[in-house]
């Protein structure tokens, strides 16, 4: 049985807790590896360390943090097939999933290297009489991040990225479900060139959690999961003073208007709906076709496709649609929440509760799903389900569908497929949600715009990557500056004539 580490001044770390967290393999269901649970003591320890290193890192020049950037991309790319691989058989996904995981991490990794760009400050010449003023950002210190299960490559890199590159340390705590892939970017980190000490792995569960939010050396905290565990972070975290930003979960809510191209529309959803199994914060799963006849034509294009998706583990090749879920947990979870559906009366049109794979018979394979004639007040509609099942919630009217998703307490993102201009302007324009796709099923934005959401799905006042990353981790110095006058006139330069 392998015993995975901690990453701890650029050495792997044995956990000295005596705790455990066991890692599946999703596919199988078997345990391949112990993920060591931090003590307090070892979080200090990490910290420490950090924040040893820290004071001179942020002494070099951005010119040259942003060159350990550009060789961290090198390395990624060097080494995409081996992290996927791992990633995948960690986290369950498939392997072109597992490198798209890594690429949208490399993605705001490569907006990074503009680090002298986004940290200039701002200058006013002759604010008053003789009076400079100027700004500056100057990096926090010790920051860091918690991050989820479902992307271990790309969360850990749109929070450290940003963080190195601003001149912080940077304390990564990842899910213990899949740790590997956050242990091996930090090796890459150094081989690029990033001093000992700047990032440090440290895995563990809540007690890792607590021992973060605790330590008045550690001046930022990011965080993605569920809400409940995002509004304990935020709270705990300001409280403490520290600067937070955490980002929640997810029902998101995709419009089908009646002229809305239908195959367009349902091939959307079942890649939004199903992709990953459903375990992505910006999966649609929620679809509201506007009017009866959108509605009956949506379903009868949804049912083939749905039946006919390739379920099975990464090693099946890269035709298959999605894998496996995280854990025997969440399966049961999602097939519970399933049989709540049906038990309030909505229409399983398609079952995957049934699934059974040959030979992964142990595996964490949930079969898709499809329901109509959802309701507002079923589970299946108010819960993050975070699994391969799509609610369709049928809409009479525009204003009735805009209504689902406006009135839902979460707001990460949304979706309208029309061919009417005014409609989607209007939809853009009212929705109070914080990431909007017209046309486009997955509105997540490039590395160089933000990614956040809006109500329950988002906690702080920044959002990630793109240049609300470069505030999150800095703060302005403004510099007021006056110079006594009078030596040019006191000097004398000149012969004095002989008295």
């Amino acid at each position: 049985m392998q015993e995975l580490t901690h990453y701890i001044n650029g050495e792997h770390v044995k956990g000295t807790s005596g705790r455990f967290s066991d890692v599946f393999n999703p596919a199988t269901g078997e345990v391949q590896a112990k993920c060591p649970l931090a003590s307090k003591e070892e979080m200090a320890q990490a910290v420490a360390v950090a924040a040893a290193a820290q004071p001179a890192w942020e002494k070099v020049n951005p010119q040259r943090r942003a060159r350990v950037m550009m060789k961290f991309v090198d390395l990624l790319n060097r080494d995409m097939d081996k992290l996927a691989e791992t990633l995948s058989r960690e986290h369950g996904k498939t392997f072109p999933d597992a490198k798209g995981d890594i690429q949208r991490g490399l993605e705001v990794v490569e907006y990074c290297i503009g680090a002298p760009q986004l940290l200039k400050g701002e200058f006013t010449d002759s604010a008053g009489p003789g009076i400079d003023m100027y700004s500056m950002r100057q990096a926090l210190g010790v920051t860091a991040g918690i991050t989820p299960f479902n992307f271990p490559a790309m969360i850990p890199m749109w929070m450290f990225a940003p963080a190195i590159a601003c001149g912080n340390a940077f304390i990564l705590k990842p899910s213990e479900r899949d740790p590997s892939v956050p242990l091996m970017l930090a090796e890459l980190l150094e081989e690029a060139g990033l001093p000992k000490g700047i990032i440090q792995v440290v895995n563990g569960d809540k007690e890792a959690v607590d021992a973060i939010l605790y330590d008045d050396t550690i001046q930022s905290v990011g965080f993605v999961g569920s809400t409940p565990i995002a509004e304990y972070i935020y709270g705990t975290g300001c409280a403490q003073g520290k600067r937070v930003q955490c980002f929640g979960g997810a029902k998101n809510h995709m419009i089908i208007m009646p002229d809305a191209d239908l195959d367009q529309a349902a091939d959307a959803l079942i890649g939004a709906g199903y992709g990953a199994a459903g375990e992505r914060c910006m999966a649609i799963s929620v679809a509201v076709p506007v009017g009866k006849e959108t509605a009956d034509k949506l379903i009868e294009k949804l049912i083939p496709r749905v039946e006919t998706l390739k379920v099975g583990p990464y090693t099946a090749g890269d035709d298959v649609d999605y894998g496996p879920v995280v854990t025997a947990a969440a399966k049961a979870n999602i097939e519970r929440l399933v049989q709540t559906g049906v038990d309030q009366g909505a229409d399983l049109v398609v079952d995957g509760r049934d699934f059974s794979l040959q030979g992964y018979e142990d595996g964490f394979f949930v079969g898709p799903s499809l329901f109509d004639n959802v309701t507002t007040d079923m589970d299946i509609y108010k819960q993050e389900i975070f699994g391969p099942v799509l609610s369709t919630v049928r809409a009479e009217t525009y204003e009735e569908a805009l209504s689902y998703a406006m009135d839902h307490e979460y707001g990460n993102g949304t979706a309208i497929y029309t061919r009417d201009g005014d409609t989607a302007r209007d939809f853009a324009n009212r929705i109070n949600i914080g990431m909007i796709g017209i046309n486009v099923p997955i509105p997540v934005p490039l590395a160089y715009h933000t990614f956040g959401g809006w109500k329950k799905s988002a906690f702080g006042d920044l959002n990630q990557h793109g240049p609300d990353a470069f505030k999150f981790y800095t703060r302005t110095k403004t510099i007021t500056s006056r110079w006594p006058s009078g030596i040019r006139e006191g000097g004398e330069f000149n012969f004095k004539a002989m008295d």
